[in-house]
C-alpha cells in the first residue's frame, strides 16, 4: 500500500521555535546510530553523521496516514545555501557554507588529526569531539553539540556494544544483550526513562517488531526515532 505524504509547515511541529540545537537523533534498526539533526533558526533540519560530516538539510515530510511517520528523506530546503569557493582554505572548499542564516564552519589543518576537516560550528553551536587520547571506541566521534555533551561506549564494555551512542545529556540509553532472544538482541532497550519492548521469537504469529513504545519518541527537546 502507498503511503501518501503532505508538507506540512515544519514550525507546527514544535511546540516553540528554537535556535540551533540537536533536535533529533536518528537510528537504524533501532540499534545503531544513523545520524543527529540540528534544528536551525529558519526550522530547517541538518542532519550530521556521528563523525561530524554534514549529510543532507531540509524540512520533514509527514504521512497523510499517520501522524508519527515522516518520509526518510527530508523535503529539499529552497532558500537562499552558499558553498565554500576556490579561494577558501582546502579543506572547507566546496563545503556547504551556510543555510539560510546558519553559518557553517570547519577545523582547520591546525588542529588534532580528529578534527581536521571536520564540522566546527553550525550557526551559534560549537561542535567538538573526542580525541586521540580517548579511547579508541570514541575517538573521531562527536562529544559535544553546544553544552551538550554524548557519551558512547567503550571498547571496554561488554556485550558488543563498544562505540555505540550510550547518552545523550542525562539521558542515557541501553541495549538489550546478546544473551537475549535472536529477534530483540542489540535492539534499543531504554532511553531515558522509557522502555521499549519488543516481540521475540516467542510471541508465535505476531512477527517482528516494537511490542511497547515508540518508533519515534520526544524526551525533553530532543526526538528519538528508532528506525526500522
Amino acid at each position: 500500500m502507498k503511503k501518501l505524504f503532505t508538507a506540512i509547515p515544519f514550525s507546527l511541529l514544535f511546540t516553540c521555535t528554537y535556535s540551533q540545537q540537536l533536535s533529533q537523533v536518528t537510528f537504524s534498526g533501532s540499534s545503531s546510530l544513523s545520524y543527529f539533526s540540528l534544528v536551525t533558526d529558519r526550522n530547517v533540519l541538518i542532519r550530521i553523521s556521528v563523525d561530524g560530516k554534514i549529510m543532507e538539510w531540509g524540512t520533514e515530510v509527514q504521512s497523510l496516514r499517520s501522524s508519527n511517520f515522516y518520509a526518510p528523506n527530508l523535503q529539499p530546503y529552497m532558500g537562499r545555501v552558499e558553498y565554500y569557493g576556490p579561494e577558501s582554505d582546502s579543506l572547507s572548499r566546496g563545503k556547504v557554507k551556510s543555510i539560510g542564516t546558519a553559518n557553517i564552519t570547519y577545523y582547520g589543518s591546525y588542529e588534532t588529526e580528529t578534527k581536521i576537516g571536520k564540522t566546527r560550528s553550525i550557526g551559534s553551536l560549537i561542535l567538538d569531539y573526542y580525541s586521540d587520547f580517548d579511547d579508541k571506541a570514541l575517538k573521531g566521534k562527536i562529544k559535544f553539540i553546544g553544552n551538550l555533551v554524548l557519551q558512547y561506549y567503550s571498547s571496554f564494555d561488554i556485550d558488543g556494544f563498544s562505540g555505540r551512542l550510550k547518552a545523550v545529556g542525562s539521558n542515557s540509553i541501553s541495549y538489550y544483550s546478546s544473551f537475549e532472544d535472536k529477534f530483540i538482541k542489540g535492539k534499543i532497550k531504554s532511553i531515558g526513562p522509557l522502555t521499549y519492548s519488543w516481540y521475540t521469537s516467542l510471541d508465535i504469529g505476531r512477527g517482528v517488531g516494537l511490542k511497547s513504545g515508540s518508533y519515534r519518541q520526544k524526551i525533553g527537546a530532543v526526538t528519538y526515532i528508532l528506525g526500522q
